[in-house]
């Protein structure tokens, strides 16, 4: 199919509508070697890439400030050494650590590329970055919230910022990066929270690891002390090259009548301890700020674009095994990866204060190693070539593991069980020699987990939801007159709640929700050339609150490359209706 697809965020060959976009660039301008920071709220009338996202909280102690790069150029793939040292004047403990980056694109021609910061091996940033214009040199500022890597900031460190960039007389935009660390003293208004004692990372040292198969994993040797009392871990799994657009793949054998990629649109990221399966998370449908149609995120980009979420998996039911004193391997991998994908994690331990050495193991486990996902496909070719019908995949697994560690405060036993489901509904018209060229897609991905903690008499149940629904409606029209017309639409959302219980009393509930809505129509003439910008609009809105109080609102607008408004606070004085 004719699609904008953006190439790779490390290079590779551009598909056809990429190249006419690049091409319809107009003359660079001079780059100015520097980052140019945003201010703290979104500009109505700005073109800068924006979020209704929200910042990372802070308490309200004075941060001492550490920084890891200033004014940093990414023109290569050579990466920036990074080099830390604890802040003498707030040697801890720390209430929060808070990762703060500004970056710059010059304007120019340049590709979205995927950007990721590693400290001691450990993974402390990943995202992607903003395409240029000629008459654009984007920045933006994002923020992670990183006080659960408290260990690895205690000692001196060092690491790479990689911002993999070809800079030449084509591909002209220069990325600039100013980062750094914020530490918030505790006080007892803000105390320090308990933090895992132990990091492990999972990666290829100060970098991601590459998927291109099934079989494939990124993994890490444990040699963990003999008092682990929980696990977590914290994972990201990136599509790149043939699987940047996964969620639009179809059964291998109709992928070339299709004009799309093989594999079906099902992914899965699979974790492993000792080869046996430890747990679950789905892939985000990420969609980067060339893919489709870079018009679509000016300036309001997808979910999560420019700075991702890792997704957490409980391994705690594991822990006890993991404190016996031996060697343990944990291993990340993605279902039907397919050319590839760049996954990294870090392992997460909390080990028992009170004791030195525990015992446990593993009681039950009735998760399967692989999913089993279904296909059905109903599609039928005329006389003149066309292709049209449905391609269906949907996978669904239910599991239970349950394990108990003996703690210096007792036998503590914990049950993760899960409903991990997915379904990806498409619907094509597809002539490869003559046009339209039509795929609509509807898909979703849910967890619904309860974790059950029995420590003696005390039961804490934690009750959470997550979806990642997206919707993506795609044409490609061979006009009469010779010219072509590209039509996209997208939905986005991300959905979390979460509620906590003590022996059946409910004490916390929290809800988040984020959707961002982006149409665009570009028109073409007869030699595929982008006859003038795209003409779309977008939204954008994140609206979170809990039960002790807090709310967040945000919502955007935009039109043309422009942002039009932001309204803030809105419904949170109702939010209590919003569980």
């Amino acid at each position: 199919m004719h699609k904008a697809f953006s190439p790779s965020r490390v290079g590779g060959v551009l598909p056809s509508v990429s190249k006419l976009l690049l091409l319809a660039s107009l003359a660079i301008v001079t780059a100015s070697a520097q980052v140019v920071p945003v201010p703290p709220t979104p500009q109505v009338g700005s073109s800068n890439p924006v979020t209704a996202e929200p910042l990372v909280s802070r308490p309200h102690t004075k941060p001492c400030v550490v920084s890891l790069l200033s004014n940093a150029a990414f023109e290569n793939f050579n990466g920036t050494p990074l080099t830390y040292a604890p802040p003498a004047a707030c040697p801890g403990p720390w209430a929060k650590v808070v990762l703060t980056a500004d970056f710059t694109v010059t304007a120019g021609r340049q590709f979205d590329r995927s950007a990721w910061f590693y400290l001691g091996d450990t993974n402390i940033f990943y995202g992607t970055t903003a395409e240029p214009r000629a008459a654009l040199s984007p920045s933006w500022h994002i923020e992670r919230d990183l006080t659960d890597l408290t260990a690895l900031f205690k000692s001196p460190q060092t690491g790479l910022a990689s911002i993999g960039n070809v800079v030449n007389s084509t591909y002209t935009g220069i990325i600039y990066a100013s980062a750094e660390l914020e530490f918030y003293p505790a006080s007892w208004q803000a105390p320090a929270p308990v933090t895992p004692d132990v990091i492990v990372p999972v990666s290829s040292g100060n970098g991601p690891v590459t998927l291109n198969t099934t079989t494939d994993q990124a993994t890490a040797t444990l040699n963990l002390p003999r008092n682990v009392e929980k696990v977590y871990l914290d994972v990201i799994s990136q599509s790149q090259i043939g699987d940047e657009f996964w969620y639009l793949c179809v059964p291998t054998p109709v992928a070339g009548e299709l004009e799309t990629c093989g594999n079906t649109a099902f992914r899965e990221t699979e974790i492993s301890i000792d080869g046996k399966a430890a747990g679950v998370a789905p892939v985000y449908p990420w969609i980067y700020t060339g893919g489709l149609d870079p018009y679509l995120w000016e300036p309001i980009t997808g979910v999560q674009t420019l700075n991702f979420k890792p997704y957490r998996v409980d391994l705690t039911p594991f822990a006890g095994l993991l404190a016996d004193g031996t060697q343990h391997t944990v291993a990340v991998s993605v279902y039907n990866a397919n050319g590839y994908f760049l996954s990294t994690a870090n392992v997460l331990v909390y080990t028992d204060h009170g004791s030195k050495e525990v015992s446990g193991g593993v009681l039950s486990n009735t998760l399967t190693a692989a999913p089993n996902p279904e296909v059905v496909q109903n599609l039928s070719t005329d006389a003149s070539g066309t292709t049209t019908g449905t391609v269906n995949v949907g996978s669904n697994r239910t599991f239970s593991i349950t394990g108990y560690v003996n703690t210096s405060h007792g036998r503590v036993e914990t049950t993760v069980a899960q409903k991990v489901n997915f379904l990806s509904a498409q619907t094509f018209d597809v002539n490869v020699a003559n046009g339209p060229e039509i795929q609509n897609l509807v898909q979703t991905s849910t967890v619904d987990s309860e974790t059950t903690t029995r420590d003696g008499f005390l039961v804490e149940k934690t009750s959470k939801h997550i979806s990642f629904p997206l919707t993506l409606d795609y044409t490609f029209l061979n006009n009469p007159n010779g010219t072509f017309t590209q039509v996209v639409s997208s939905n986005q959302q991300d959905l979390h709640t979460e509620a906590k219980s003590l022996n059946g009393f409910q004490y916390f509930q929290s809800s988040a929700k984020e959707q961002v809505n982006s149409q665009d129509t570009l028109q073409f003439d007869a030699g595929f050339n982008v006859t003038a910008p795209g003409v779309g609009s977008s939204s954008a809105s994140y609206r979170s609150n809990d039960s002790l109080g807090d709310c967040y609102s945000r919502s955007l607008t935009a039109a043309d490359q422009k942002l039009t408004s932001v309204t803030d606070g809105k419904g949170c004085h109702d939010h209590d209706h919003w569980f």
